[in-house]
């Protein structure tokens, strides 16, 4: 059994979705009547789906690029035009966006979609689902979702409009952070009591006591740079209440990868052993919300000779049926923490010359002088094959002002490519069965040991170096560190949560975010938070723009 979507029967509320504190309006397409009103735990269950079916919306691709785009990890640059898509990612790259790039306003709406879902079925779930367990449970699992929500908007844009009243449509200037901080921190732990402690496939995709601990952690190892005050020990309780309830443990060596393999889920090694919270995703699932809702790593990140391809022209080496855009890659400065031959983590990246899967037999790409290099050869037709080879140094060689690196083969296989979200052969389109991790037990592990480092009390006969040597025993061959500094756990976040949307999150915690890497030189702090964006202007009049925008 792959996984249990519990939003599989999702049955919208209303007629309407409507966010209540920052006013934007969803449409419905289904509404619950007294003929399909639940009539037991598992049917309400199923009627809460919609908060999941709005979570999983932008979570692995406009989040995801927000996220990665704007740091060293991750770059997104055009080709002959393509993948310009208004400036969005060149804007990220370079740390200049203003107030109306796609990603900030889509991913607003995104998650104030999620909070005013979450009202509405509190509100209507909350005055109709019988009381007892059950619903104390749905109901702490749908506050949960709501605060990871709230949680990302705090991380994000900082100061933001906090409201949990389903229905009042009064507008709302922005509440400061640490007030968001604060009421975060007293609605997770209210929460905690009322939320299982089962680890299994019925809980799989649903909030847990310990994907409620995990977002606590979080919030305590950020905790200074949200509030001016360190949580250093409150971090480390959090993530010690993961650890001793025995329900995870880090994935070995040989499972690791198959974490993210679209046969991931709650039965499948590794992502068993590690997912604390995850997403689940299935190309089958049809969308009900305005957003993406799908899975397209492989769209954007395999190279396009690796795909489906014409004839002779290369290898479908993933065997998926379509050729990938592949305009995604890293830059050299992220790469860099790969420097361990005897990591496993190293085989995420598809990098250097590549060969068929036999390991030995060159890929070999047939095309045209011209379209191997339009720069010096353009409009030359002469047939031209080379063996492929993917180059670490993303260069703007067609136009800088443009974010443009040319429409020909030497563009297209610039940068280090990352594979760790496996294609998907199986689907029938570019969406992926690959679930996406919210939280693993690694993250703990490497939060604890921070903690620890920063100053916190170990705990559990366990240190800063142990903790990380613990992971490390799981992921290389390499001997155990002798010591450890917050720079070598830093390298070590880098490395086990490549792609997974948390290097902005650590960059800025460690002071890193105003660096200089690719071609930005950007170096504002004010940048740490992004400007409100202009459709929740048009939505809430009494907004007021975050400092520097």
């Amino acid at each position: 059994m792959k996984k249990r979507l519990i939003y599989i029967a999702a049955s919208l509320m209303a007629a309407g979705v409507a966010v209540s504190c920052h006013k934007v309006t969803v449409k419905a397409t289904t509404e619950l009547t007294p003929d399909v009103f639940p009539t037991d735990s598992a049917s309400y269950i199923t009627a809460s789906g919609p908060a999941y079916v709005a979570l999983r919306g932008n979570m692995a691709a406009e989040w995801f690029f927000q996220q990665t785009y704007s740091t060293d990890e991750g770059i997104m640059e055009a080709r002959g035009g393509n993948w310009y898509d208004g400036g969005q990612n060149m804007q990220m790259h370079f740390h200049n966006w203003t107030r109306d790039n796609g990603y900030l306003n889509g991913n607003w709406y995104w998650l104030s979609t999620i909070i005013g879902t979450v009202n509405q079925q509190l509100s209507i779930l909350g005055k109709n689902e019988p009381a007892g367990a059950a619903k104390d449970q749905n109901l702490a699992e749908l506050r949960m979702v709501r605060a990871l929500a709230y949680f990302y908007m705090m991380d994000n844009w900082g100061n933001v409009p906090l409201d949990t009243l389903y229905g009042d449509f009064t507008p709302r200037d922005k509440t400061p952070r640490a007030q968001v901080f604060s009421w975060l921190e007293g609605e997770i732990k209210a929460q905690i009591p009322n939320l299982s402690t089962t680890v299994s496939t019925a809980t799989y995709g649903r909030f847990t006591q310990y994907g409620a601990y995990a977002l606590l952690a979080k919030m305590y190892l950020n905790a200074q740079y949200y509030t001016g005050t360190q949580r250093w020990n409150d971090c480390i309780a959090a993530c010690d209440a993961v650890i001793s309830s025995g329900k995870f443990s880090i994935a070995s060596s040989a499972n690791y990868l198959k974490a993210f393999y679209p046969s991931n889920g709650p039965t499948s090694v590794g992502s068993k052993e590690e997912f604390i919270f995850a997403i689940p995703y299935d190309p089958s699932f049809t969308n009900t919300f305005p957003f993406r809702s799908q899975q397209y790593h492989a769209r954007y990140d395999v190279p396009r000779s690796m795909g489906k391809v014409a004839a002779g022209a290369g290898y479908n080496y993933f065997n998926i049926p379509y050729t990938p855009g592949a305009p995604a890659s890293t830059l050299p400065e992220f790469y860099a923490n790969f420097n361990d031959a005897n990591d496993v983590r190293n085989k995420q990246w598809l990098v250097g010359k590549q060969t068929l899967p036999d390991g030995v037999t060159p890929l070999m790409i047939t095309t045209t002088k011209g379209g191997y290099d339009e720069i010096n050869w353009k409009g030359d037709n002469t047939p031209y094959t080379y063996q492929l080879e993917l180059t670490p140094d993303v260069v703007l060689r067609k136009s800088v002002a443009a974010f443009d690196a040319g429409n020909d083969e030497i563009a297209w296989n610039m940068g280090y490519r990352n594979i760790k979200f496996y294609p998907d052969a199986s689907s029938a389109t570019r969406d992926q069965n690959n679930d996406v991790p919210v939280f693993r037990y690694s993250d703990i592990v490497l939060m604890k040991a921070e903690a620890i480092l920063r100053g916190g009390t170990a705990t559990l006969g366990a240190t800063a170096l142990s903790l990380a040597n613990n992971l490390r025993a799981n992921r290389t061959t390499s001997a155990p560190w002798t010591n450890i500094t917050l720079d070598s756990i830093y390298n070590e976040r880098s490395r086990e949560f490549a792609w997974e949307a948390w290097h902005r999150n650590d960059m800025i915690r460690y002071g890193k975010y105003e660096g200089k890497w690719g071609y930005k030189t950007n170096t504002d702090q004010y940048r740490r938070i992004f400007p409100i964006p202009t459709n929740a202007f048009a939505v809430n009049p009494k907004l007021t723009q975050n400092d520097g925008y």
